[in-house]
């Protein structure tokens, strides 16, 4: 079949090459995003005089019926032809002749790519926020829930100092709200429209961008014609984001796998987001979570195949730049996907608190606490640190822990220590006297919660 691009050749190309060439299997999903732009297209012509206004709004109501006839599956996208601009083009033209023909004026396939490109990920910007809000929102329940269940913090994987859950959950939902405001940011600098400065050059015609723009709901002209179908920042700018957003994604994954373990036993997932083994009938495989963990690899790949495919290429246009669509395409299918699996998964998702609190108390993480008990009696910092690391010592070889060692024993190693010191150590303790903004205290956590449901709009 000759192309419509078809003159300076006579438009047939080798099978192997039409398929080598086409794009139309992947970016046939911009369907909605191409005619919506073809329509603001045409309304464009009309307005500068161009062509008639019977022609545009011939070619509005044929582009409408397009889009009407294939979301009603009356109408079946072509996977023969190049891309879907030159699908739409094609029936357009089939149904109305001549005057489709002059749906092309004053724009090329180049501008109006990155046109449907910008638009498309504009929506899809929307729906990710959309569900890394759901996500932040069940952090946020299940913060409230367990904002006094405590459990060991970690340094170096190691037990550190006693925190609350709730605290930990948080933590996450603070990197998901900057991960929204990232993508919030992207989508502005996205928000540019390119329509109009044509294949590299521009046009001779008279058009109108800004009321074209206006009409697609763009804030902004991209001012530089060829910088307006020559970049593809915009999507790099989206993948890096996404990218950030699914390393938050999998390290809480990482946390949900080990703490999923009978080594730490401090979770239970729901039946409904696990596995079992086809050999080993004991087993609970926290396998939704390890294929975020994974597919976050994915992403990252996604991000680098198209930096890689960008970073020589002189302006403007080159076929090389097809390459973006299948790795953004994936990117968005990807990350939806994981944020779709990972807040039902958290929600549901129950805390073993007895095994984190048993966790806390033997991993002498009140050892801190027993320092600074010695300090705010007169003992100096790092005289009180080594004395703490020497009861830790002492606790280990007795079998014990420093709530249980005896108050004699205590006082061998200085007299300073009196009774206040076990309530000074206790768990409970340890963490309410954490006052600190940000820190881990109940009234610290319920403050958090409420920061980041203000943000999302929430009371």
């Amino acid at each position: 079949m000759a192309k419509m691009w078809a003159g300076r050749t006579d438009g047939v190309t080798d099978k192997i090459a039409d398929d080598f060439n086409s794009s139309i299997s992947f970016d046939s999903r911009m369907y909605k995003q191409d005619i919506t732009g073809s329509m603001a297209h045409a309304a464009m012509l009309a307005k500068q005089g161009i062509i008639s206004a019977a022609e545009a709004d011939a070619l509005v109501a044929g582009l409408a019926d397009i889009l009407a006839d294939i979301e009603s599956g009356e109408l079946s996208i072509d996977m023969s032809c190049e891309d879907i601009h030159m699908f739409v083009e094609q029936v357009l033209t089939e149904r109305l002749g001549d005057v489709g023909k002059k749906l092309h004026t004053a724009r090329s396939r180049n501008d109006q790519v990155a046109l449907d490109l910008r638009m498309y990920l504009r929506d899809e910007v929307d729906s990710i926020r959309e569900k890394v809000t759901t996500l932040i929102e069940v952090l946020c329940d299940k913060a409230e829930e367990y904002k006094s269940a405590i459990m060991p913090g970690y340094t170096h994987l190691q037990r550190a100092q006693p925190i609350t859950f709730g605290h930990h959950l948080m933590a996450y939902a603070m990197m998901l709200l900057r991960d929204a405001d990232r993508l919030a940011d992207c989508k502005r600098r996205m928000n540019s429209s390119p329509i109009g400065c044509c294949a590299l050059a521009g046009t001779t015609y008279n058009t109108d961008r800004a009321f074209e723009a206006e009409r697609l709901g763009f804030d902004t002209l991209c001012e530089n014609s060829l910088d307006g179908v020559s970049d593809r920042d915009f999507c790099l700018e989206f993948m890096s984001a996404c990218s950030v957003l699914m390393m938050h994604l999998s390290r809480f994954s990482e946390e949900i796998i080990l703490w999923s373990s009978w080594e730490f036993a401090f979770v239970e997932l729901s039946d409904a987001y696990t596995t079992g083994s086809s050999i080993m009938p004991q087993k609970k495989n926290s396998d939704m979570a390890e294929l975020i963990r994974g597919k976050t690899g994915r992403v990252y790949g996604d991000l680098m195949g198209l930096l890689t495919t960008m970073k020589g290429l002189p302006l403007a246009y080159n076929k090389d730049m097809q390459e973006d669509k299948e790795g953004v395409f994936d990117t968005v299918d990807t990350v939806k996907m994981c944020l779709d699996v990972m807040a039902p998964m958290v929600d549901t998702m129950k805390a073993r608190t007895e095994n984190m609190k048993k966790a806390a108390q033997g991993g002498f993480i009140n050892a801190t606490d027993l320092a600074d008990y010695m300090v705010k009696k007169g003992i100096p910092f790092r005289t009180a640190y080594k004395i703490s690391g020497q009861l830790v010592a002492k606790c280990i070889a007795d079998g014990c822990v420093l709530e249980t060692l005896p108050l004699d024993v205590y006082r061998s190693f200085d007299p300073v220590f009196d009774e206040d010191l076990y309530e000074a150590i206790s768990l409970e303790a340890c963490v309410e006297r954490r006052i600190s903004r940000g820190g881990t205290s109940v009234s610290s956590v319920e403050y958090q919660i409420g920061l980041v449901r203000a943000a999302l709009g929430k009371n």
